[in-house]
Parts: C-alpha cells; structure tokens; sequence
C-alpha cells in the first residue's frame, strides 16, 4: 500500500475558502441559510464554511449536524452501528440548505442524507458542498460546490484528516490495491 499526501492544512484552507465565497455568493439571504456537516467530518467544515463565510459576508449562516447511521443502505453489513444525535437549528421547512461533507464518492452517503433531512421538515432547496469530489458515483447525484475534482481509481481511497477529528491536516490518496500472493 503507498500513500501520497495531496493537500497540506494551507491547502485545505484555500479549498475551504473558495467554497465559501461560492457557497456565500449564490445566497445573498444568508438568514435563510443552514449549512448541515454529515458526520464525522463534514460537521467541522460546515463550521469552517460559516466562520469563513461570515468573515467575508457579514453574517454568519445556521450550521447543523447530521447523522445518517440509520439511513445507510449498508446498515446490516458493517455490524452494530452507535449513532449520534443529528443537532439542527430549526425546522428546515423553506429554508435554503447546502449539505455538507469531506468526500463525495459513489453518492450513497449524500443519498443517505437527503433521506434524513425529510424528518427536519421540507427546505427550499438543498444543495451538496464537499471538499473533493473523486467521481466514481453509482447514483445520480453531483456537487453544487467542490474544492478539488480528482482524478482517482475505485480501488484508491481518498482519506481527510481534520484537527477537530484527527489531529492534524491533510489529504491522503492510498492505492489500496491487494498484495497478490502467487502461492495459492
């Protein structure tokens, strides 16, 4: 297995302010705003998405925390699951929402997501912001904001270490390949 950092904390933090400025450009009622970090690691940047986009907007958006353990269409196969609590701020009914996460992969996560926000009320839209979209969906789901688009094999894994979460910052690609054992 190989490992190749593909961005640095400075890194991240461009790709983060980027969003934000997109993010806070395309909703000029940002009190009608709630930004929703799915857990673990889009919780952090939606907190980071609304502090950079209060700094340069003026006024910060509602952040919420998701957690879709219960939603997962993989539920039974990865053993007992502990969920958290989702926190949002208020009824998401005609509110404008931006889910947001780490990676977007093959799209099940997010598919997870969109069915959690139906018990939170019916907002007016919702869109998807996540740090890097690697492609690779098996459901017809795309980002309305990204910070980097990569270029990844199925069998790699995408891997984002926040400091809220783990400590440091970075961005990991691992070739995943199995070793191949030629005595069968």
């Amino acid at each position: 297995m190989s490992t190749v950092e593909i961005f640095n904390a400075q890194q991240i933090a461009e790709l983060i302010d980027a969003l934000a400025t997109a993010i806070g450009r395309d909703h000029p009622h940002l009190d009608r705003l709630v930004l929703i970090g799915i857990r673990t690691r889009g919780v952090p940047l939606a907190y980071r998405l609304r502090d950079r986009i209060a700094t340069g907007f003026r006024s910060p958006p509602q952040v919420g925390e998701l957690d879709i353990t219960f939603f997962r269409d993989d539920l039974g196969s990865g053993g007992l699951r502990t969920p958290n609590r989702s926190e949002l701020p208020r009824d998401l009914t005609g509110q404008e929402v931006v889910l947001v996460d780490d990676v977007l992969f093959r799209g099940r996560t997010v598919r997870a997501a969109l069915e959690a926000l139906n018990h939170f009320g019916r907002p007016e839209r919702v869109r998807l912001a996540v740090l890097i979209d690697r492609g690779h969906r098996q459901f017809p789901i795309q980002p309305d904001y990204w910070g980097h688009k990569l270029t990844t094999a199925p069998e790699q894994i995408v891997k984002v270490h926040l400091r809220e979460t783990d400590g440091e910052e970075r961005v990991l690609l691992i070739d995943a390949k199995p070793e191949e054992n030629s005595r069968e």
